[in-house]
């Protein structure tokens, strides 16, 4: 084996020599193509494969809209294909959106069951295909509830009855669930993921009713008995309308707090407490108003109102005249009887009177308008109480400088804040949350010293260690000075000294010299050997020439003796 491959590795090398240089390009070129092509292969079949979230197209508009901003605030991407046909990634990411969307009740009506869960298993019997068909159902339901965050897992039993001829001979569909909470989850008492399974349970299922479906947990707790929870809604919208104004005297406070310290600093406006009171049932108010006729608007551009109002409309009138003139109706008694009328009457029977009315009725029309409308939640009362504190100014003495008391603390003088700056802030305070005295709102701002004892303390402390640390310095200034002074001093009266024994020895050598060269002149004209030692010998003879030179060149002589004088 060995050998066959050593001949084929020289076959291809004998090969490969054989050819030119475009045979060669050209080989290479294929086998780069080739290289590319695995590469585009493998990255294309790593691709995932889009998956249909609904089957049928989304014709509305509206309905897409919904869906897909629901979507992408749960961050589930997904793309939109011709026809309005949506798009996720994968089996898993269908199913957690279309549990989403069945629980939000974000399908579309015109939407199938069978669009929602992809089922379509046939076989050959109506025995076997019901079976199936209950067992894909259940599994498939079961697969979308456990795809909820908070269950970790569901079972799920389904009874569809055989139909029946008569309606009501029909048993109802009925389903049973039983749900394993995930560890911390509250699915036990959040009744909108429990109506959302129970929507998608209903949406599998033709022909289920809500009051068919019983959820309970591992326990046996029935979990959709939702009369039971209505304690439980009480107080979550209790809670909920309790946190709704904690948020709106938040606001309020934010507001008040940020405009009253830009004013008069953070220090000094620390306390305000905001107390609304809102009346969160629901009302539906009905107002009927009557109101004039306006025929000509007021002009803005003239300073008077030239407006023109009618009270009302006439719609008609009714007039009605009544004329009566003759004598009056006596009655008598039975025929062929006196009658009963009494004397005082008697004498009326032979008087003509005369009777006239006019009667006028005129229907007016007003405008009339009616105005419908809910009022929940409304606000009931606004108080609102803050403190601002006043100014501390420090003493100081003629030389401008803080006064110090007694007990060693800086003496301070308080200024309170003016009745005036407490009505404008007041004011202010009114205009920002709305005032309304009708209402019973109430703002009250009062001028109260806080207890600065802590941070008097602080300032008197940084104080007296900020003067201590001057006095420090200034007396390390003062020690340093006198201590060059004395260095000063010291190294004159040194260098006086070191002048004068330099000169006292030079003057002491001096004599010395002079008197042994006296001696050894006086050793020569007597004709004495003397024995000098080189040195001496060469310090003679430079004197020597030193003399020569001075008499033959005083000036640089002196010269140089200037300088060295300016030296020393």
């Amino acid at each position: 084996m060995n050998e066959w491959f050593k001949n084929a590795l020289n076959r291809i090398k004998t090969l490969w020599g054989s050819w030119g240089l475009p045979q060669k390009l050209i080989l290479a070129g294929v086998g780069v193509a080739i290289i590319i092509a695995l590469i585009v292969l493998f990255s294309v079949s790593k691709d995932p494969t889009m998956v249909r979230l609904i089957n049928t197209p989304i014709s509305d508009a509206d309905e897409l809209r919904r869906i897909t901003n629901r979507l992408d605030e749960e961050n589930i991407s997904f793309t939109i294909g011709e026809g309005n046909v949506l798009y996720v990634a994968d089996a898993k990411t269908r199913t957690q959106a279309v549990s989403l969307l069945m629980r939000e009740d974000l399908i579309p009506k015109d939407t199938s069951l069978w669009s929602v869960f992809s089922i379509d298993r046939f076989t050959v019997t109506d025995f076997e295909r019901n079976v199936n068909l209950r067992q894909a159902i259940i599994q498939e339901v079961t697969r979308h509830i456990e795809s909820i965050e908070s269950v970790d897992k569901a079972n799920v039993i389904l009874e569809m009855p055989e139909e029946r001829l008569f309606a009501s001979e029909q048993q109802p569909v009925t389903a049973s669930v039983i749900l394993y909470p995930r560890p911390g989850s509250d699915i036990a008492t959040n009744r909108k993921q429990l109506e959302g399974i129970q929507k998608i349970i209903m949406f599998a299922v033709s022909g289920l009713q809500a009051e068919n479906i019983v959820i309970t947990d591992q326990k046996g707790n029935i979990l959709n008995d939702f009369a039971g929870l209505e304690d439980f809604d009480r107080l979550e919208r209790t809670k909920q309308e309790q946190l709704l104004i904690q948020r709106l005297e938040a606001q309020y406070r934010a507001a008040i707090l940020t405009s009253l310290q830009n004013t008069f600093t953070a220090d000094r406006v620390r306390d305000l407490n905001i107390k609304i009171e809102m009346d969160m049932s629901q009302k539906a108010v009905e107002t009927q108003e009557y109101f004039p006729f306006t025929l000509k608007p007021d002009n803005p551009t003239t300073p008077y109102d030239d407006s023109d109002i009618q009270p009302s409309v006439r719609l008609s009138t009714e007039k009605t005249t009544s004329l009566y003139e003759g004598t009056g109706f006596n009655p008598e008694g039975p025929a062929g009887m006196e009658g009963q009328t009494s004397p005082a009457y008697k004498d009326l029977q032979n008087m003509v009177g005369r009777y006239e009315t006019e009667t006028t009725r005129e229907n007016e029309a007003l405008n009339q308008r009616n105005i419908t409308e809910d009022r929940s939640p409304a606000i009931d009362r606004v108080t609102v109480s803050v403190n601002i504190d006043g100014i501390w100014h420090w003493k100081y003495d003629d030389k401008n400088q803080p006064l110090i008391g007694s007990n060693g603390s800086i003496e301070r003088e308080y200024v309170a804040v003016d009745q005036e700056i407490l009505d404008g802030a007041a004011a202010l305070i009114r205009d920002s949350i709305g005032y309304d005295r009708a209402r019973g709102d109430s703002v009250t701002v009062r001028n109260i010293q806080f207890d600065r004892s802590a941070q008097f303390k602080e300032e008197d402390a940084a104080y007296l260690r900020r003067e201590q640390i001057n006095q420090i310095i200034l007396y390390s200034l003062i020690g340093l000075a006198a201590l060059l002074v004395a260095f000063i001093v010291f190294r004159m009266i040194s260098r006086e000294l070191e002048r004068r024994r330099r000169i006292s020895e030079e003057k002491r050598a001096l004599e010395q010299q002079m008197l042994r060269e006296n001696a050894i002149r006086q050793a020569e004209e007597q004709n004495i050997e003397v024995s000098m030692s080189v040195e001496e010998r060469k310090r003679l003879d430079l004197q020597e020439h030193a003399i020569n030179m001075a008499k033959e060149h005083p000036e640089d002589v002196a010269q140089l003796i200037r300088t060295w004088l300016r030296e020393e």
